[in-house]
Formats: C-alpha cells, sequence, structure tokens
C-alpha cells in the first residue's frame, strides 16, 4: 500500500516525497484513515514504529482541508499535542514542519527549562498547531498567553510516561479548557487505572488500534548480557569498546549521577561522550543530541526519561549499563535500534543485585537472553548460576548452546529445554587473545533456567 491509497491531499503526499517515504507502517495504515475522518484514537504502539506521522499527517491534513474557514481572520490555535519531555516535544515538532512544510500551517513547541521569551514572540505570530510539555503549556495558560478554545484536535502523546511524571493534573486542567467537541487522539504504551479512567472521560467511540507487540521487536536486535560485578561495569564497557563495528551506541544508567560518573569515565579514558538528564540545562541537551546526530560524538550515555525522544536511524548498539527495574522499559531502550527494518544489538550489564530484574524481564520476552561468559570481569562468584527451575519454560524445539568461545552472533541461539543444571564457567578464565574484538567473544556454554515467580515493583527511575 502507498501513501496516496491513504487518500493523503497532495501537498502532504510532496513533503513524503521529498522524505522518501515509499511505504506506510502497520500503525499508519489503521491510524490515519479514521483519525482522517475525524474519529478519535486510542492506540498502542512499540518504539520506531512510525506512530508520529501516525498522528501529525491526518491532523496537518484536516488543518490544511478546514483552513479556508479560517481565511481572513487571525490565526488560533486548532491543534495541541501533549508529551511528556522537551526532546520528545523537538521530535514531534520537527515531523510535523517537514510533513507539513506545503500546507501553510504554522506549529510552535513550547518546553521549560528555556527563557519564554522567544515562544511568546512565536505565539503572538499566530500558530496553528502547539507541541508542549504539560507544565509550560499550564504556566503560559495561567498567564493568559495562550488560550485553547478553538482546538480541533487534541493529541496525547505517551499518556503513560506523563503519568510517571506526575503531569496527570496539569494534563486534567488543560484538556478541561478545550472544547468538548473535538478529535481526541490517545496514544500510551501500557494503560495504568488512572489512564484507562482519563481515556473513557475524553474519548468518543475510539477506534483501538494496538500495533506489533513488544516482543516481535525483538526478532531484529541481537541480545546478550554480561554478568559483572558492578566495580567492574566501567571497565567491561570500555573494553567492549574497542569494537569498531560499535559506531554509535546509547549507554543507559538507572540514575543521573550514574550517567555523569560513567561519561566522565569515558571522557578520562579517550572515549568522545556526552550525556543528558534531567539537570542539564535545554542547551547543553541540544548540543548533545546535536552532535550525537551528527556522529561528531561517538557515545550518549542518558537515563530513561532523557532518552525519551531520541530518533537515531542508524543505531548499531544499545547498552544496558544498569538494568531497569521495570522490564517494559528494557523494550523501549533496546527498540531505539533494529528501526526501520535494520538490524541492532544490545548489550547488558548484570550485577549479582540486577538478577531479579534480568529473569523478569526475560519472563516478558519469552526466552532467555545470550549469556557472553568469556569475558575479563567475569568472576566466579559472578558465573555461579543464580536461575532455578521456575514459571518460565524455554522452548522445546530451541537449540542448545555449544561449548567453548563463540562470537556474538552465534550467541543469539535460544537455549534448549529441560530441566539440566548449567555449568560452571572457570574460575580466572579471560575473553580471548589481545587482538580479539572484544564484544564478539561470546559463549555458549551455560544453559540457564530462571527462577522464582516474583515480580519486581515498578518504581520511579530517576530522570
Amino acid at each position: 500500500m502507498s501513501f496516496k491509497q491513504l487518500n493523503i491531499i497532495h501537498p502532504i503526499l510532496k513533503a513524503l516525497d521529498r522524505e522518501n517515504y515509499s511505504k506506510p507502517t502497520p500503525i499508519q495504515i489503521e491510524a490515519i484513515p479514521p483519525a482522517i475522518e475525524g474519529k478519535d484514537l486510542l492506540g498502542s504502539a512499540q518504539t520506531g514504529t512510525g506512530k508520529t506521522a501516525a498522528f501529525a499527517i491526518p491532523t496537518l491534513q484536516r488543518l490544511a482541508v478546514s483552513q479556508e474557514k479560517h481565511q481572513g481572520s487571525s490565526r488560533v490555535i486548532r491543534a495541541l499535542v501533549l508529551t511528556p519531555t522537551r526532546e520528545l516535544a523537538m521530535q514531534i515538532s520537527e515531523r510535523f514542519k517537514v510533513y507539513g512544510q506545503y500546507t501553510g500551517l504554522r506549529s510552535c513547541v513550547i518546553f521549560g527549562g528555556v527563557s519564554q521569551r522567544p515562544q511568546e514572540q512565536k505565539l503572538r505570530h499566530g500558530v496553528d498547531i502547539i507541541i508542549a510539555t504539560p507544565g509550560r503549556l499550564y504556566d503560559l495558560m495561567q498567564q493568559g498567553i495562550i488560550k485553547l478554545g478553538f482546538v480541533e484536535t487534541l493529541i496525547l502523546d505517551e499518556a503513560d510516561q506523563m503519568l510517571d511524571m506526575g503531569f496527570l493534573p496539569d494534563v486534567r486542567r488543560i484538556i478541561a479548557t478545550t472544547p468538548a467537541e473535538r478529535q481526541t487522539l490517545f496514544f500510551s504504551a501500557t494503560m495504568p487505572t488512572e489512564l484507562e479512567k482519563l481515556s473513557r472521560t475524553i474519548l468518543k467511540d475510539p477506534v483501538r488500534i494496538s500495533i506489533a507487540p513488544e516482543k516481535p521487536t525483538l526478532d531484529v536486535i541481537e541480545q546478550a548480557v554480561y554478568h559483572v560485578v558492578r566495580k567492574d561495569k566501567p571497565k567491561l564497557l570500555l573494553h567492549l569498546l574497542q569494537d569498531e563495528e560499535i559506531t554509535s551506541a546509547i549507554v543507559f544508567t538507572r540514575t543521573k549521577h550514574g550517567a555523569d560518573r560513567v561519561t566522565k569515565h569515558l571522557l578520562q579514558n579517550d572515549v568522545q561522550a556526552q550525556v543528558i538528564h534531567g539537570n542539564k540545562s535545554q542547551s547543553y541537551r541540544q548540543m548533545a543530541l546535536r552532535k550525537f546526530k551528527n556522529k561528531q560524538t561517538r557515545i550518549l550515555v542518558a537515563t530513561d526519561i532523557a532518552a525519551r525522544g531520541i530518533d537515531i536511524t542508524e543505531l548499531s548498539h544499545v547498552f544496558n549499563f544498569d538494568l531497569p527495574e521495570v522490564s517494559e522499559t528494557y523494550i523501549h531502550r533496546i527498540g531505539r535500534t533494529g528501526r526501520a527494518g535494520k538490524s541492532g544489538k544490545s548489550v547488558s550489564f548484570c550485577d549479582r543485585e540486577e538478577r531479579k530484574y534480568l529473569r523478569n524481564i526475560e519472563r516478558l520476552c519469552g526466552k532467555d537472553i545470550p549469556l557472553v561468559d568469556d569475558h575479563p570481569y567475569m568472576t566466579t562468584a559472578e558465573a555461579e548460576p543464580s536461575r532455578q527451575q521456575g514459571n518460565y519454560q524455554p522452548r522445546s524445539n530451541a537449540r542448545p548452546r555449544q561449548s567453548g568461545s563463540g562470537n556474538f552472533n552465534s550467541s543469539t541461539r535460544s537455549n534448549q529445554g529441560g530441566g539440566s543444571k548449567s555449568r560452571r564457567s572457570k574460575s580466572g578464565q579471560q575473553g580471548g587473545k589481545s587482538g580479539d574484538r572484544p564484544f564478539n567473544q561470546a559463549s555458549e556454554s551455560n544453559r540457564r533456567q530462571h527462577s522464582g515467580s516474583g515480580q519486581s515493583r515498578r518504581r520511579k527511575s530517576a530522570s
């Protein structure tokens, strides 16, 4: 199917053609037609599925078609996009400008952490579309600078993240100022009770769309886990980064302080790296992202919330320096590689305290993440398997791991089913010769079983 078959108007088709958009993604195929018709949407889709275009294109089309009604009068805000982070707001704003470049529509991005004066000036000149984070938008509304009485389309993107960040009260207040007769497009990866209640109050007979459950994303991403004591994680990261195949990578940490420490360690060892997290100024974060996208920086260290909105098409690797406490966050992290049909690689470091997170992640994925046990920082204590027979059973038709060292690609094979115990790695075993590529050293000698069925507590990660 082509974009033309979705009944998209010529000015937007022209922009899509200029961007070399050839075929719509599944979520675009399902979302664009009903959204163009003015229907409400309740959508769930994983990272990298083309979700932004799925709501931006129909919104631009509806505004462009109805533009004649507003000719001769001053511009009013007719579409509002609410999103949790500055980076995501900027990314969405950029896409609106690209897709709408031949429509004559104007958009403005609103977020905190910077002076509001430039945003005020742009608003005074008149805009049709606002892409905003809830906090700054509500501040400007209280100052009387922004009025939403003419909004025709309301879009909530990453609603679950707005809930996690404490924005839901502001979101409710903002929605209350928009017209009751409007179109609402609601996107959320998960649906906690509070969001379920909110969706029922703001959506009218919505078209429900759920595209590509999260697990299939893993099919194009090679995954590996390294058991390592916490103090050796920085050394292991440097060791793996010697591999020249790692052309661009995001390193995820659990805390802002941890992100700063990892970045400092990399810079001290002559590895080009930038860091982004909530304590960094907006100008610094934009500079760091720009350098990373332009390949001036090889490594970007980030926390989960700050990394929302990073759109890198050709990201070769994702490193989980710290495993996330919430299993779904792991999927969002590694989903930043392997986009647009390309393959990617994910590397996770796991210390003894993080074993429970690893078990929950593997339970969500439905399979074991291949273990690399042939590296310089593998100790006997960390090599000791901690998984016993549990609720998860490997697939009975999976292939067994082979003994001896191999490369990363071969280590992605699934484990054999059954209940035999894993064999320990020999104490003191070192990974390969010095001339070998460290990232591609791997062993399939350990077969592992899951233990326990307890779920990790969901706690809000530091931004």
